[in-house]
């Protein structure tokens, strides 16, 4: 038999990078909530990707920005966390953006933190919205900075350079046995991919900052003899307005977000999810280490 290889590699870069997106295009699934604000990704969801006789294990890392609130602090320290744990780092920067001061940032913090000889990829993303010359330049640029041990031009959403990057991070993960059986994708509970998707659509449907003032859990999960599950699904909220705004008028908000999250659910599940959901409110959720630990995240990591 072909000698197995399997790591970790983290994905790391600021927030809206399309770090999700990639770890989505790489298992060939939904492991990671995707929307259009930032600071989505929570807690470090691993997706297990197969190449050949490798399994790269992604740890997919919240956004890493200057935190204000404990909630902040604890993703961003999970972040930095995930990467120093990890056999390979791929760095995902934004081509319109090029190389922000936040990214610079991330860089100067890789080459004072990171353990000493391990590799880390650049991975420079959205490339279908820049020039040619503007990606070379920023390379260039990047590379400078610091002595990536690749470079990768690719569009996590078309798929374009994916395969490559993949392809080489199976050759580079260190041989060995592998972490998980062949046909699993991820190693968070389904419970909790389950309230993630549900907070996907939650984060879709609300405006400006009350998607970060709430948080979904699930309560109860029950297979049915008949085939079917059934998942009960609190949304905590920290202010009686907010819970107003979830439901919407005559609850026609909630009752989208359940049909759009009991789509995905049942999709990813190959079966029929009847779900249901709650609103309630808990004024110091964002101060609950219970909170903390349903997300995946250290409570002590907020401490300032």
């Amino acid at each position: 038999m072909t000698d197995t290889r399997a790591g970790f590699v983290a994905l790391i870069g600021e927030p809206n990078a399309g770090k999700s997106t990639l770890l989505n295009r790489m298992v060939g699934a939904k492991v990671s909530i995707v929307t259009h604000k930032v600071q989505t990704t929570r807690t470090r969801i691993r997706g297990v990707c197969m190449e050949g006789q490798s399994q790269i294990v992604f740890v997919d890392t919240p956004g890493i920005f200057r935190p204000r609130r404990r909630l902040d602090r604890s993703m961003v320290k999970a972040a930095w966390g995930g990467a120093s744990d990890a056999d390979i780092i791929v760095l995902l920067i934004e081509a319109q953006r090029g190389l922000t001061e936040g990214a610079a940032a991330i860089i100067d913090r890789l080459k004072d933190e990171m353990p000493k000889g391990q590799p880390v990829a650049l991975a420079i993303n959205k490339i279908d919205r820049v020039k040619a010359e503007t990606l070379l330049a920023l390379a260039e640029e990047a590379n400078a900075a610091f002595p990536f041990a690749k470079t990768f031009m690719i569009s996590a959403e078309k798929g374009y350079g994916v395969a490559d990057l993949r392809e080489w991070l199976a050759a580079e993960v260190p041989e060995g046995p592998w972490f998980y059986p062949e046909d699993q994708i991820a190693d968070l509970p389904m419970r909790m991919i389950a309230a993630e998707m549900t907070r996907e659509k939650l984060t879709l449907r609300l405006h400006e900052e009350l998607p970060y003032q709430l948080t979904v859990e699930t309560e109860k999960w029950e297979d049915k003899p008949d085939g079917t599950t059934r998942i009960d699904q609190v949304i905590y909220v920290a202010r009686d307005g907010h819970k107003g705004i979830v439901l919407g008028n005559r609850g026609e908000t909630i009752k989208a977000i359940g049909q759009a999250a009991r789509a995905d659910i049942s999709e990813f599940l190959g079966r029929t999810v009847h779900l249901f959901l709650q609103v309630k409110v808990r004024p110091n959720w964002l101060e609950e280490a219970e909170r903390y630990s349903e997300m995946g995240l250290d409570f002590k990591d907020g401490d300032a």
